[in-house]
């Protein structure tokens, strides 16, 4: 709630509540925003945790990997057809819905999570990652906290966080009730100075590696492997984004492509029209 907003009106409530009452606090984390209603509203409170902040760290591996722009693409294909489950984190809903199209057409077993989907197909898709009939969960931070899925051993942040405790939440994902596991984020040169910085306020210190699809460090790092790039839903296999710098801020399918290059062919025969119609109407007047 407090992430949310809604610290004011938590603050409210407990003015007014007795000041010698007895009270209870549940909290995922215990830092900021949660840390201050502590020292503000509880008198020598007795702490009970069931997984020590600073405990799933010390179990994780970190990893940041820099990635050639025009090779971003096939890195996260190849580390989502790796055997065993994966999570994916993006920013946008609609970068998620075009990645889980992208990897299903490549052969890879995957289904997208955010806000945009109802409970039931929420519910759905969690069940199915829990059980392996998928085996890539690609999602929005809407799945950074409160989900629990037992030998999850690989976190990727196909779109680095921009806070440090986004990092951290997205992370926790692994590496849960004292079990291993690896946080990769990918980067690119551009970006590796902010995500130093990010990295140094979550108090992690990564290993940094660049790499490239296809090669030996990328799959000893994540597993990766090429996917066997027949298509689950049987469609036509992905096609590649032209604008790879920025592949999953964008990416169309063939279909969106063939329609946007029909706009511009409309576009085109229209004002070539026009054009002959003003040419037309200025000989009728003897021009």
């Amino acid at each position: 709630m407090c992430d949310m907003g809604f610290l004011p009106q938590v603050t409210e409530v407990l003015d007014q509540v007795h000041p010698d009452g007895q009270r209870m606090l549940f909290s995922a984390t215990l830092d900021r925003d949660v840390d201050q209603l502590v020292q503000s509203y509880l008198h020598d409170p007795v702490v009970h945790s069931v997984d020590p902040s600073a405990g799933a760290v010390t179990t994780m591996d970190h990893h940041v990997l820099v990635v050639h722009g025009p090779d971003r693409y096939a890195v996260t294909t190849e580390i989502a057809a790796r055997e065993g489950r994966v999570l994916l984190f993006l920013d946008t809903k609609h970068a998620v819905d075009l990645l889980t199209r992208h990897l299903r057409a490549s052969g890879v077993p995957a289904a997208a999570l955010h806000s945009g989907k109802s409970q039931p197909q929420r519910t759905r898709t969690l069940a199915q990652f829990k059980n392996g009939q998928i085996t890539v969960l690609v999602a929005t931070n809407v799945a950074a906290r409160g989900l629990h899925i037992d030998d999850l051993d690989l976190v990727v942040n196909v779109d680095p966080p921009t806070d440090p405790k986004d990092y951290l939440h997205r992370a926790g994902r692994t590496a849960r009730a004292g079990e291993s596991g690896s946080v990769v984020t990918l980067v690119l040169s551009g970006q590796r100075r902010d995500m130093s910085r990010l990295m140094s306020e979550a108090g992690v210190e990564p290993t940094v590696t660049k790499v490239r699809s296809g090669e030996a460090e990328l799959s000893r790092i994540t597993g990766a492997k090429a996917p066997s790039g027949t298509p689950l839903d049987g469609g036509p296999a992905a096609p590649r984004p032209k604008n790879v710098n920025a592949p999953f801020r964008g990416l169309g399918t063939s279909k969106d492509a063939s329609r946007a290059r029909g706009g511009k062919s409309r576009k085109a025969g229209e004002a070539r029209k026009l054009a002959e119609a003003r040419k037309a109407a200025m000989v009728r007047r003897g021009r």
